[in-house]
């Protein structure tokens, strides 16, 4: 299970397949996820009005392609530096390579930018 950061409206997905044929996904592998449980924008708040007049992109069940951006487990750089996060959490992405969401929230991993994700880098408000 990861959580999803990014706007698409999916909030928490689960990983199905590595594209990289590898044992696990590392920041910046591609990988196959279903949308577990998603963001619900259509609903009416309690002043009567919807909270939202845009649609989610993503809903339950869906299968997508995702970007691994933080991993609970320690990575370490070429410098010596090694880090971990708090979760493990991915961007959803087209099957062309393009983001689905139009921000990302939270921290990603700076290894985005030597596996050739700068568009996913440039989304995010902060990279470690």
């Amino acid at each position: 299970m990861l959580n999803c950061i990014d706007n698409s409206g999916a909030t928490v997905v689960e990983c199905i397949a590595n594209l990289k044929m590898k044992r696990h996904a590392r920041i910046g592998d591609r990988i196959i996820v279903v949308v577990q449980k998603s963001r619900n924008l259509g609903e009416v708040g309690p002043g009567g009005s919807a909270g939202s007049n845009t649609a989610a992109k993503v809903r339950r069940g869906d299968i997508r392609h995702a970007i691994v951006v933080r991993t609970a487990k320690k990575v370490q750089r070429p410098d010596g530096m090694v880090v971990k996060f708090d979760d493990n959490a991915c961007a959803l992405i087209g099957k062309n390579g393009e983001p689905i969401g139009t921000r990302i929230n939270g921290v990603v991993g700076s290894e985005l930018r030597d596996k050739k994700w700068s568009k996913i880098l440039s989304l995010a408000s902060q990279h470690v």
